[in-house]
């Protein structure tokens, strides 16, 4: 017997489950839907922030796109991404799951070896700045300034440090490098004529104080040396 939705609307999802199957989630995206929701719906959002900052531009890369999970959401807004992780297991798992409705590019590419000489409009990188040791971090943003077209600009979101004191225990042992507003604002100074900090509560983005911000934004234009 043909199964059917109560409402007839909805019998489209039954057919699609049947003809493609479900979607489904990566190693990271999945741990956070088994054991924390919420922290799913503010990693989503972070994404959110990003497309509509990008949205128009041609070609982006994502630097530390780990599962790919939140990708699709800056896909919506640009016509091509490439998706770059150092760990190739991730970037195996993406590729092989890769959806031929949404064109995104994965590859391994650890930006510390050196850049992606593309030109890209733009690039982003999220949750990934606070993994890079200190003294590595002039090398990580520099590299992701030298993907760039002249005209690029780059967005860089990170945990701030006065969140860590609520950070998991897994957490804390990969934030070797949190910084507060100040701080990450002079290291894109390095590398860009013009920085403008944002601060992200949950899933709110504003321009409120930023010692009371669990996450921090910088959006970048004009990069040095072009």
């Amino acid at each position: 017997m043909r199964e059917e939705t109560k409402e007839p609307q909805y019998q489209f999802l039954l057919q699609l489950e049947q003809d493609e199957g479900l979607q489904r989630m990566g190693l990271m995206s999945s741990q956070m839907w088994r054991d924390d929701p919420r922290r799913l719906a503010f990693f989503l959002s972070r994404y959110k922030f990003v497309a509509k900052m990008f949205s128009g531009m041609g070609k982006v890369l994502e630097v530390g796109c780990a599962d790919g999970f939140g990708t699709r959401i800056v896909r919506q807004e640009v016509p091509e991404v490439v998706a770059v992780d150092f760990d190739p297991a991730f970037i195996k798992r993406n590729a092989a799951h890769s959806d031929p409705h949404w064109n995104i590019r994965y590859q391994v590419h650890d930006m510390l070896s050196g850049p992606l000489a593309e030109g890209f409009d733009g690039a982003y990188s999220v949750d990934v700045v606070e993994h890079i040791p200190t003294e590595q971090e002039d090398a990580f943003v520099g590299n992701i300034a030298e993907s760039l077209s002249r005209h690029g600009v780059c967005l860089i979101g990170t945990p701030s440090i006065q969140s860590q004191a609520y950070a998991s225990p897994p957490s804390k042992v990969g934030h070797v490098n949190c910084k507060d507003a100040p701080a990450l604002k002079a290291l894109m100074y390095k590398f860009f004529h013009n920085v403008f900090i944002f601060s992200m509560n949950d899933e709110v983005v504003h321009t409120g104080f930023t010692p009371m911000a669990h996450y921090l934004f910088a959006l970048c234009c004009h990069r040095k040396g072009a």
